[in-house]
């Protein structure tokens, strides 16, 4: 009997944190709408969702590229780019057009985040992961880093910023093909750059220039199908920061039960987690406090 009874209990508590967490989702679904509202095609995620839609990629690439023929042939956002010797790194938006030229479309909010060593990085990686096994160096595709920054990010006062490699004794181009770009998303003037510039930080789509863009817009913000969309994924983005927030928590622990001399093997069963994982944690704590 006791055990039956407590079966009920369990299954009463199950149904509780059922109700609760359905409650909970309810709640952040009503926060995320009402941050749906304001976001613009700057923000880094409503961005992702409407290069979605290639139209739109192929539009903002036309008009920074002044090539109005420009067709995008593939794409993939969020790109994982493998550097299997250092840091890898998660690319916005990588497209090949037509004529095979390759580019990553970055929307990026703080200077910091546009730096040229972190440009010059992503056009690394981009041709790292371009070659298979015996491909000719030639191969390399032509390619561009995009960086559409809220700011001005290089200080000149300019609209949009073309980088490439010189060579200083004769001023002329390497040629090695590979082109750095950075948007000034502040100038918004009458010129097509400046409307596009207008459209990614528009909140309305009623208000935007561009009928390709207003109509992704208005399928993420004012569609049911969209909204839901839009909220399950800034819902998935909650939880993973909830997991790494747990995992940052193991991490500072196992580095300070380390400090009070307990073996990995000891800190590995404390924090319940891989001792190859702990070992690295501490390694690299280590190495910061030097």
């Amino acid at each position: 009997m006791k055990s039956m009874e407590k079966n009920i209990d369990a299954e009463k508590a199950g149904i509780v944190s059922a109700k609760s967490e359905e409650a909970n989702l309810k709640v952040r679904y009503e926060r995320y709408k009402a941050l749906l509202k304001n976001f613009t095609i700057m923000n880094d995620i409503f961005m992702r969702n409407v290069f979605k839609d290639q139209d739109c990629t192929e539009y903002v690439l036309q008009i920074i590229m002044k090539k109005k023929d420009l067709k995008v042939q593939e794409q993939v956002i969020q790109k994982d780019y493998k550097n299997l010797q250092g840091r890898s790194a998660i690319l916005d938006c990588v497209v090949l057009d037509a004529d095979e030229k390759q580019y990553n479309v970055e929307i990026q909010q703080d200077n910091e985040g546009a730096s040229p060593k972190r440009a010059r990085y992503h056009s690394g990686l981009m041709d790292m992961n371009t070659l298979r096994a015996g491909q000719d160096f030639e191969e390399l595709p032509e390619s561009y880093v995009i960086f559409i920054t809220r700011d001005d990010a290089l200080g000149y006062g300019l609209p949009i910023y073309h980088i490439r490699r010189m060579i200083e004794e004769t001023q002329k181009d390497f040629r090695d093909e590979s082109h750095i770009i950075y948007v000034n998303s502040r100038t918004q003037d009458d010129t097509e750059l400046g409307c596009l510039m207008h459209d990614l930080r528009c909140k309305n789509a009623d208000e935007m220039y561009s009928d390709i863009l207003a109509k992704r817009v208005r399928e993420l913000k004012e569609t049911q199908k969209g909204v839901e969309s839009m909220c399950r994924e800034m819902d998935q983005i909650y939880k993973e920061g909830r997991e790494e927030g747990k995992m940052e928590t193991k991490r500072e622990n196992a580095i300070s039960m380390a400090e009070l001399g307990m073996s990995i093997d000891q800190i590995a069963k404390v924090v319940k987690e891989n001792v190859e994982i702990v070992q690295k944690w501490i390694a690299d704590g280590i190495a910061l406090t030097k």
